[in-house]
């Protein structure tokens, strides 16, 4: 007997059922420490290290700026708020999807799932595998197999082989955390706590390091920077910095996709995120303060916009070794939020083909692993041809407010089903906090249709390419008889 069939026996003594991989259910493994970690670890990743830099160039003081990550930290603890109180309605894999299919049906729901699979979550994987392996290649110079084909494009807009060092070995992490995962979440919750543990002493040092720094007697003190911005344009430049630092929030809802493998989903989901949201944000506005107690905001201004901030304060306080130092960091950091956005966005597409909404065979699981395989060798597949295609930051960027357009949709679910008396648990902040997330949310589309048009309708028309791709899936339901 081969180990594929021992295992299969060995999980599901009906042989019929064994045969039928989307009848095999996901196992419960990860515990509420690890959910903290795996909300925390995917919202860590560069965004800490990097967005110092243009929100000194927005013209804001530091008290501005600080306030730029408190009140984005507030707002993104409102959103968790409101996605724990979802949690309680179910204890199915799925996250946003599920809450939004049960709130308002399959046609919004699959909005979301089918944005997230083609844009939003594949091209997170391929945007933080590609910084992943640039980081690589700021240690250590990676070599470009392809450099005499760079210049080969499709319509002159995409170019498939240029930088193939660094294109290969994103995939080439792409496919190993993919393996990672393949073979059970609890290996991917393992690399997940290591990973994690890891990054977040190592932004505890930075923090350390920055804050008990002495600027050398040569240099002459300075004063906190005021704001030299009124009315409008301060308020423009407040939320540019907090779209910045949104951007380093961004992944607090992923714990919620892997519902169906946390224990005691209905108790642990919100708890993991209320406090995974609640470290990143004390990390984040610790290291910034720590950042502008280095440097000046006029230093800081000055740096290229598309330099890493960290590695400019590292290199101040302790010289060379900070930039080695600081680069490890962030390749240690991206990893792991690699690994977590891989294991989590691939079980919006196993639910969405539990439901018939998604290529049927994205529903398997794996009889010994225990895992959404197929799931995952899709996400796998689809974000390596965005890493080569190297469009992803282009439409990642196109879709940010589209992030929001579905936060606010939450917060209006969250109000018709405890209506409803679906929700029956308390929900923190109820009413007040989903109006503030609702008007919130429409506050920011509205800014930024208006600062960016074209990026957000080409955003919106990239959204809306799934509703032909649903009245498909449907159609293939009722021609199959499951309506």
């Amino acid at each position: 007997m081969s180990i594929q069939y021992y295992m299969e026996d060995k999980y599901h003594s009906d042989n019929n059922a064994a045969k039928d991989r989307t009848t095999i259910p996901l196992v419960r493994a990860l515990g509420l420490f690890t959910g903290i970690l795996l909300v925390a670890g995917v919202m860590i990743g560069s965004g800490v290290f990097k967005k110092i830099i243009p929100m000194a160039q927005t013209g804001l003081s530091e008290t501005a700026i600080l306030m730029a990550w408190v009140v984005a930290g507030i707002i993104t603890m409102f959103g968790a708020f409101t996605l724990s109180g979802l949690s309680s309605m179910t204890e199915e894999s799925g996250g946003v999807y599920e809450y939004l299919r049960l709130s308002f049906g399959n046609f919004f729901s699959f909005l979301f799932g089918w944005t997230d699979f083609t844009i939003m979550g594949c091209a997170s994987v391929a945007a933080v595998a590609f910084i992943f392996a640039q980081t690589v290649h700021a240690l250590i110079p990676l070599p470009d197999p392809f450099i005499s084909l760079e210049h080969i494009s499709i319509g002159n807009f995409i170019f498939p082989f240029a930088d193939s060092g660094i294109k290969l070995l994103a995939i080439a992490a792409i496919i190993l955390l993919t393996w990672v995962n393949y073979r059970g979440v609890r290996k991917g919750g393992i690399v997940n706590n290591v990973v994690t543990s890891a990054k977040i002493l190592g932004i505890l040092m930075l923090i350390v390091l920055g804050l008990s720094y002495i600027a050398p007697a040569t240099e002459p003190a300075r004063a906190i920077t005021e704001n030299n911005l009124e009315g409008g344009a301060f308020f423009s430049a407040l939320f540019a910095a907090m779209l910045s630092a949104f951007w380093a929030y961004d992944g607090w809802s992923n714990i919620s996709f892997v519902t169906g493998e946390i224990k005691n989903p209905k108790r642990n989901v919100p708890l993991a995120i209320i406090c995974g949201v609640s470290i990143a944000m004390l990390l984040y506005v610790l290291v910034n303060y720590a950042y502008m107690h280095v440097l000046s905001l006029p230093q800081l201004a000055a740096v290229d916009k598309n330099t890493i901030g960290a590695i400019v304060v590292a290199e101040e306080i302790i010289g060379a070794a900070g930039k080695t130092l600081i680069v490890a960091l962030i390749m240690v950091s991206v990893f792991g939020t690699l690994n977590g956005i891989i294991l989590a966005h691939s079980r919006v597409y196993f639910r969405m083909a539990q439901e018939k909404y998604f290529f049927k065979k994205a529903a398997n699981v794996h009889p010994a692993y225990r895992t959404p395989y197929v799931s995952l060798l899709y996400t796998m597949i689809w974000s390596s041809i965005l890493v080569i295609s190297g469009t992803f930051d282009m439409l990642t960027d196109m879709v940010i407010f589209a992030g929001f357009l579905f936060y606010g949709l939450l917060a209006v679910a969250v109000i018709k089903m405890k209506r409803k008396g679906v929700i029956k648990t308390k929900v923190i902040g109820y009413p007040v906090i989903p109006v503030i997330i609702i008007l919130f949310s429409i506050a920011l589309i509205v800014n930024t249709v208006m600062v960016q048009p074209k990026q957000s309708l080409i955003g919106l028309g990239l959204v809306l390419t799934s509703v032909p791709f649903f009245y498909y899936f449907k159609k293939q339901q009722q021609s199959s008889g499951n309506k």
